[in-house]
């Protein structure tokens, strides 16, 4: 009757599970083994993207070397156009027209100042004659500024040595005179305005 009377108390209490303690450890181990492979997969994305950066740079260095491989080449043998270029300047006005030789000779040299420009194009370098532009800090050296009031401020007005660029880099910049300008027109201007005013 006592085992009827444990059976039929609603109140008693159930006998609590025994703790094993293989599960406490192997949560413990799960944990522990969760923890590394979100770390290994951390540093599996990283190497992955650090290695996509270093595959790009690698090209545009590769690119880059294509491109501008020829620029210590090219800055010394542009000496040699400086020359040809002063050797048919040099001549004076009409005395290639009394001598048929010396004709001949210039002839030949601005053949060969040409043909060396047409390489060096064919190459990825041009010249830069910026005569009657705009001055570019990136593109030329200014040797002299001198006032020149019929012409914009800052306008080249004289290039003392053509600059040359390959591609998109400047290999040597033109070294030009740069107008000043302005001045004498904007005094000019001062003096119209009050005489306009005075009358």
């Amino acid at each position: 009757m006592a085992d009827e009377n444990k059976k039929a108390d609603p109140n008693a209490e159930a006998p609590a599970p025994a703790a094993d303690p293989g599960a406490e450890e192997a949560n413990a181990q799960l944990a522990t083994l969760e923890g590394r492979i979100a770390d290994l997969t951390d540093r599996l994305l990283r190497a992955h993207a650090e290695m996509d950066n270093l595959r790009k740079r690698t090209e545009r260095d590769k690119e880059d070397t294509a491109k501008y491989a020829i620029s210590k080449f090219a800055r010394e043998v542009l000496a040699v156009g400086d020359n040809l270029q002063r050797a048919t300047a040099a001549v004076p006005p009409g005395a290639a027209d009394a001598d048929p030789a010396l004709k001949a000779l210039i002839d030949g040299v601005g053949l060969t100042e040409r043909e060396f420009l047409n390489v060096l194009e064919r190459n990825g370098v041009r010249r830069i004659d910026p005569e009657g532009q705009p001055f570019n800090p990136h593109q030329h050296q200014a040797m002299i500024e001198i006032d020149q009031p019929d012409v914009a401020p800052g306008t080249i007005v004289q290039v003392y040595q053509p600059g040359y660029v390959l591609e998109d880099r400047v290999l040597r910049p033109a070294m030009v005179v740069v107008a000043k300008g302005g001045e004498k027109r904007g005094g000019e201007a001062a003096q119209r305005k009050a005489s306009d005013d005075a009358a």
